[in-house]
């Protein structure tokens, strides 16, 4: 199920996708409320609350469903027309990336495959939604597009076995690591951190909603793929992840509690590029969708 946050001029929402047409998941849950359980709840209108709360759930989603089918009442509790789509969660407590986690991208780059998991962070602050702009500073040199597959946590997730990891998701989504490239090159060559090459305002671009883990089986073998203005530059498939998923997060939360909300960005395959000024970046993951963002300066 496709699962997003929308923004209106009433406020915000959640929304969900059905017969192709987005439900107003947050005026319907509290409807039925009222009715079936006799129940005055406040909307909950934020999926990164309710899934950090506890509160999200598929059964629950399709009990309220079911409700609005035997009361036809689907068309009265769509979105707004004038609602916009925004990042399904607007600033993760945390962003927990993956280096150098296709072979083919780690040659690219001159560097060897690891042996283990690299993992670095990116900062919250620098998540935008589906077509917002990557603003780009002035002077900063090569800036590159990283399109990749990302996890969305769903529960707090300590010393996880990979049989178990799928039980911590609550779904996936699409993420573009941006990365100021020279800015990171040159922190390699001190031996510094990458945080902050990956961190700028605008520089994680993800969306456009969430799929829930219903919709998928492990191994997860997915398509993934970037074009700048309609020009396809990375094109690959999950399948050839040096650490698949269940692998990282049992690795990442033997080092660090996952908390939900959390975000796992798992990594970009090879044919990285760089974006300008004036350029559309098109992410797309295979049986998700596609994160499309302009690219301008600040």
């Amino acid at each position: 199920m496709k699962v997003a946050q929308f923004a209106h001029p009433d406020g915000s929402c959640i929304g969900f996708e059905h017969d192709g047409r987005w439900i107003n998941y947050s005026k319907a849950e509290a409807v039925y409320a009222l009715i079936q359980e006799d129940l005055l709840v406040e909307p909950m209108t934020s999926l990164a609350v309710s899934i950090q709360t506890g509160s999200f759930s598929i059964e629950r989603i399709t009990a309220v469903l079911q409700f609005l089918k035997s009361h036809r009442m689907q068309a009265s509790m769509e979105v707004p027309r004038s609602a916009v789509m925004k990042a399904p969660i607007g600033r993760p407590p945390k962003i927990v990336a993956l280096g150098l986690n296709y072979a083919l991208h780690a040659k690219e780059g001159n560097f060897q495959v690891p042996k283990e998991p690299i993992i670095f962070s990116k900062a919250g602050s620098s998540v935008i939604g589906p077509g917002e702009p990557i603003r780009i500073p002035r002077g900063l040199g090569r800036i590159d597009h990283e399109a990749e597959l990302a996890v969305i946590i769903g529960r707090k997730a300590t010393q996880v076995k990979r049989e178990d990891a799928l039980k911590y998701v609550a779904g996936f989504t699409v993420l573009n690591d941006v990365s100021a490239r020279d800015l990171q090159t040159k922190d390699l060559e001190k031996k510094h951190p990458w945080f902050r090459s990956k961190s700028f305002d605008t520089f994680t671009p993800l969306g456009p909603w969430m799929v829930t883990t219903e919709e998928f089986r492990m191994p997860i073998h997915l398509d993934v793929e970037c074009r700048v203005n309609g020009k396809i530059r990375q094109k690959a498939n999950t399948k050839y992840m040096v650490f698949d998923i269940p692998t990282q997060i049992e690795f990442i939360s033997r080092l660090i509690t996952l908390e939900p909300g959390d975000i796992i960005s798992t990594g970009t395959p090879e044919g990285i590029g760089p974006i300008k000024n004036g350029d559309t970046v098109t992410c797309r993951v295979e049986r998700i969708g596609e994160l499309k963002n302009p690219v301008r300066f600040r």
